[in-house]
């Protein structure tokens, strides 16, 4: 029997503080997805960027060491691709700091994009019937994960 590796999906930033900052408890089953590579979590390096410098926020509970333990976690366990542009059209994003996540997952083919942004949320609609990804919330993905309705 042959198996075909899952989708990769596309986790936004402010989701990827959630596991590996904040370790919030609601995410615990999406992380051990992540850890037990049950699922290809991916990024490209605009995106891990954007991550790293938002760790230095003087809002954030994290000294140097903590830093460089989210940052290590965050390249552990995502992976990291350069895929060619697509040259399909995505919808426009209101926080054009959210497009590169939307492009990453059209130009590497995730399934989904999960992200808590409202404005990524909005589009959601207009990717999934354009056969591109799904934009959902954490909680979303892990309801459709146990209900073995994700791709």
């Amino acid at each position: 029997m042959i198996t075909v590796p899952a989708k990769p999906i596309v986790i936004d930033t402010n989701v990827l503080l959630d596991l590996f900052v904040f370790h919030d408890p609601r995410w615990t089953e999406l992380l051990a997805a992540i850890e037990a590579k049950q699922v290809d979590a991916i990024t490209r390096a605009e995106c891990r960027d954007e991550y790293l410098a938002v760790l230095r926020y003087p809002h954030l509970p994290l000294d140097e060491a903590g830093r460089e333990q989210a940052a290590a976690r965050f390249d552990a366990l995502l992976r990291l691709v350069a895929p060619e542009s697509k040259a399909i059209r995505l919808p426009v994003c209101t926080d054009r700091d959210d497009q590169k996540f939307m492009e990453l997952a059209r130009d590497a083919g995730a399934s989904v994009l999960i992200s808590k942004d409202k404005a990524l949320l909005k589009l959601g609609r207009k990717t999934a019937q354009a056969g591109l990804f799904r934009i959902m919330l954490p909680e979303a993905w892990l309801e459709a994960r146990a209900e073995g309705t994700l791709e």
